[in-house]
């Protein structure tokens, strides 16, 4: 059958090979192909800012944030909108003739680089998508370049939200970016470059970490409740705190509460967040179950990132996105960065809906981030030393739909009662809810927020094997067996990976698009490797 379109950057991918027909995302071949085009013309505009920049020029925070939406709107879930694709495309091509008029060296741009958008854009995009690079292996590090650079913008567009800037990770995304074009490299090349994007990603998390702390104050241990209340509400979804914060200030006073959902959970733990009376809680669970549970919220839901599913017909209306996200039918809330959003369509659409309907009640603890530790770093230091902890379990990363992804329950479950689990992400819905107790008043679950507090993780290790004087990260008492479902989680895994970490465990499959020798690489470099069963590789972390 012949290939409609051809993406394979997330877990679900079909077969674990490639999304042929349509995306197991919801994604039609036409949104498929228009994202790889946008992809190509970022790649080409990443060319001309890395020649300018080679040539002593300066590139504006306007071109810098184009490159990084640009590649968010293309993340696994978030925009499915092709109008809003198109566009992006238009603008990109429109944006890059100043700049490109700039360049002394032309001759040494790529042609995507002088691409001006004037060939069949659906035949363009059929040449210049993932299979256009026919060597298997040279394929596979450019998409796990391209990739960890997608989850790399995530990031960054996060903290150019709240007004942080790093020009050292912008200068290197477009670099690398601009190298995916590069026929010249060599496998050996690109290896080392897949590890410069993993010390950048370190560098992307450190800055939206302190955009966010700057901001909200640090996370601080917080009882959430997962009930509801007798006002119509606005549920959040995603990651974006600063389109929180504006729709919490906005709707005070108008009897509407907020609540958030999936990754938007950490928020609560944020001491600027909990001012706010209206912050009711949080409703439902990881992003999966969104068609149950959006159904039954009664009110508008704010998508401000990825992890959209396809909605149903009876809340369709009630969805709005905002950001790099987008939905074709849905209201899209516009605003640039250092823009005032305005969210009254949605506050006067929640004052028109019933109150949600109640899915459950109780409270859930998170707030777990690295500042948060560090202050009970005596405490944690005396319990492992005191051999009430045995061994930490590092559970971070996605949740997903697939049934083996109950793997991650039933391993929770059955963890030694004197391991603690450190998590990040939505893989926290898998477990969050179980009564696992405490180690001498420590949860046996620490939750440090969303996907990009994964460097929390790594900050507190870090801070462990200096406590513990030790001079290797991998002789702490800590065992990684990751989650993942997309490129967010990608470069989660190069971060730890250029930090020294070894051993990690990834399931529930190991990416598709690690070709059989690059994943070679991998295993013989640091130890990557997939899951078995719950007793099987309890055997192997705890032997």
């Amino acid at each position: 059958m012949e290939n409609k379109m051809f993406c394979y950057q997330c877990q679900e991918t079909a077969g674990c090979a490639g999304c042929t027909q349509a995306g197991v995302c919801g994604k039609k071949p036409d949104v498929a192909a228009m994202q790889d085009l946008l992809v190509y013309v970022t790649r080409g505009l990443s060319a001309v800012t890395t020649q300018l920049r080679a040539e002593g020029k300066e590139v504006s925070h306007e071109v810098n944030h184009l490159i990084t939406l640009n590649l968010f709107v293309t993340i696994t879930n978030a925009n499915f909108d092709k109008d809003a694709i198109v566009a992006r495309i238009r603008t990109t091509l429109d944006v890059k003739q100043a700049p490109l008029a700039q360049v002394d060296g032309r001759d040494k741009l790529p042609q995507a680089a002088l691409w001006d958008g004037s060939d069949n854009w659906e035949e363009k995009a059929a040449q210049v998508g993932v299979l256009s690079t026919k060597d298997e292996d040279i394929r596979s590090l450019r998409e796990l370049i391209t990739y960890g650079l997608k989850g790399l913008s995530a990031y960054s567009k996060h903290a150019n939200a709240l007004l942080k800037d790093d020009p050292e990770v912008d200068a290197f995304l477009q670099k690398a970016l601009a190298a995916t074009l590069d026929d010249s490299l060599t496998v050996n090349d690109l290896v080392a470059l897949t590890m410069e994007v993993g010390k950048h990603g370190v560098s992307g998390m450190a800055l939206l970490d302190q955009a966010n702390t700057g901001a909200y104050g640090n996370p601080e241990v917080t009882r959430v409740n997962i009930g509801v209340g007798k006002n119509p509400g606005i549920l959040v979804s995603g990651h974006d705190l600063r389109d929180l914060e504006q729709l919490l200030e906005q709707t005070q006073g108008t009897g509407v509460d907020v609540y958030t959902h999936s990754e938007m959970l950490p928020a609560h733990y944020y001491p600027a967040f909990k001012k706010y009376p209206n912050f009711v809680g949080n409703y439902g669970n990881a992003w999966w179950k969104q068609k149950e549970e959006f159904e039954r919220f009664n009110g508008p839901i704010l998508m401000t990132t990825n992890c959209i599913v396809p909605p149903k017909d009876s809340y369709k209306d009630r969805l709005y996105t905002t950001g790099a996200a987008g939905f074709p039918g849905c209201k899209h809330i516009p605003g640039e960065i250092g823009e005032t959003k305005d969210f009254s369509a949605l506050i006067e659409h929640a004052k028109k809906c019933a109150p949600p309907t109640e899915i459950e009640t109780g409270e859930i603890i998170g707030g777990f981030a690295h500042a948060q530790v560090l202050a009970l770093a005596d405490q944690v230091v005396e319990a492992v030393k005191s051999g009430a902890i045995k061994k930490f379990v590092v559970m971070a990363g996605c949740d997903g739909r697939a049934k083996s992804r109950n793997y991650y329950t039933e391993f929770a479950k059955a963890l030694p009662k004197d391991a603690v689990i450190l998590t990040a992400g939505c893989a926290k819905y898998k477990y969050n809810k179980l009564d696992l107790g405490d180690i001498g008043g420590i949860p046996r679950v620490l939750d440090a927020g969303q996907c990009n507090d994964s460097y929390s993780l790594a900050v507190i290790a870090l801070k462990l094997k200096e406590v513990f004087g030790l001079d290797d990260i991998n002789q702490l008492p800590i065992v990684y067996n990751i989650a993942w479902y997309e490129q967010k989680a990608v470069i989660v895994l190069l971060a730890l990976l250029y930090l020294g970490v070894k051993n990690i465990h990834l399931g529930p499959t190991l990416p598709a698009f690690l070709s059989p020798n690059v994943a070679k690489v991998l295993v013989e470099n640091f130890g990557i490797a997939g899951i078995g069963t719950v007793e099987d590789d309890l055997k192997l972390f705890f032997s």
